[in-house]
């Protein structure tokens, strides 16, 4: 028989059948035609027990293999339990050792070698004192404006309504600028114009002037000329000395304030008069007391609003400040 006509059938219990049916085929004693139906029956049996085990098998293999991966889980899930808890013991051991750590407990030798290891560190690392120093300015600075705005509510009323400054600008302005100067101070005269500029170009703030002379006599001589002339000439004439005496160079003695007042023609003998009487004292020593409790030392300092600025600002800074208090 030719071996190429036999057909190629693979899988199970029937490819031992074809390879048998060709042995048969092949030998000298070939099987009976029954023998085909016996081995078929043979070989189906043969199939079934095949399934039957390993359906069996599959049976009992799955519920171990599921109990055994679970427990696996459960065995992980453990051994993280384990690992956080002792995670979180060692941070809680570390917050209590930095927490209890005295510097003063330590013996003298190991104080410094705890400096020498400081100092060792800040050597190679420099930059730390820089960053350190950048915190607690920012953090000082935060406190102080944090302070000012305290300061300002409680001095509000004395700041907007004393009832003896100067007021220019616009009465009815939508925010108020207070400024505390004296006439000697280098940067009150460079503010004088920035804050001429920002007045004249919003339209809308009022401006209140507190005369703070702080920087010896002819600060307190240029000041009482200033108010007396408020008193005696009224607002116009207080507005055209105080510009004149902002930018003026010399010593303010008598004949110089005389020229002046010739030139503005105002009544000089008035505020002569009255340059040193008690209202003009009062008003000095009342703004004073203000400063004071508004821990204001030095000048320019201005309040726009509910915002101490302790110092020069700009005319680009002022209207940002003015800005925001619009807000």
């Amino acid at each position: 028989m030719d071996d190429s006509k036999l057909p190629l059938v693979v899988g199970g219990g029937t490819a031992l059948l074809v390879a048998l049916a060709g042995i048969y085929a092949l030998s000298d004693d070939p099987k009976p035609a029954d023998a085909g139906q016996e081995l078929r029956a043979e070989v189906a049996v043969e199939d079934v027990t095949v399934a039957e085990a390993a359906e069996t098998e599959a049976v009992d293999d799955a519920p171990v293999e599921g109990a055994a991966v679970a427990e696996a889980t459960e065995a992980d899930a453990t051994e993280e339990e384990t690992v956080l808890e002792v995670a979180e013991a060692d941070a809680a051991q570390s917050d209590a050792a930095s927490a209890n750590f005295d510097l003063g407990a330590l013996n003298p030798e190991q104080q410094a070698a705890f400096g020498a290891q400081v100092r060792a560190y800040i050597l190679e690392n420099p930059g730390l004192i820089m960053e350190a120093v950048a915190v607690l300015e920012q953090r000082e600075a935060d406190q102080r404006v944090s302070l000012d705005k305290q300061l300002v509510d409680q001095n509000r009323d004395q700041l907007l309504d004393d009832g003896f400054s100067f007021v220019g600008g616009n009465p009815d302005g939508d925010i108020t600028i207070v400024e505390f100067l004296d006439y000697r101070c280098g940067f009150c005269r460079r503010a004088h114009p920035e804050v001429e500029e920002l007045i004249a170009s919003d339209g809308n703030i009022r401006l209140i002037v507190k005369e703070l002379p702080i920087l010896g006599d002819a600060s307190l001589v240029s000041s009482r000329f200033a108010i007396a002339t408020l008193i005696a000439e009224g607002p116009e004439a207080y507005k055209a000395v105080h510009d004149a005496l902002i930018a003026f160079e010399g010593e303010p003695s008598a004949p110089a304030l005389g020229r002046l007042a010739e030139t503005l023609e105002l009544d000089i003998d008035a505020i002569m008069a009255e340059m040193g009487s008690e209202e003009v004292n009062r008003r000095i020593a009342e703004t004073r007391k203000l400063a004071q409790a508004m821990e204001i030392s030095g000048t320019p300092t201005f309040v726009f609003g509910d915002e101490m600025v302790r110092g020069y600002a700009p005319l680009d800074a002022m209207r940002e400040i003015v800005a925001e208090q619009r807000m």
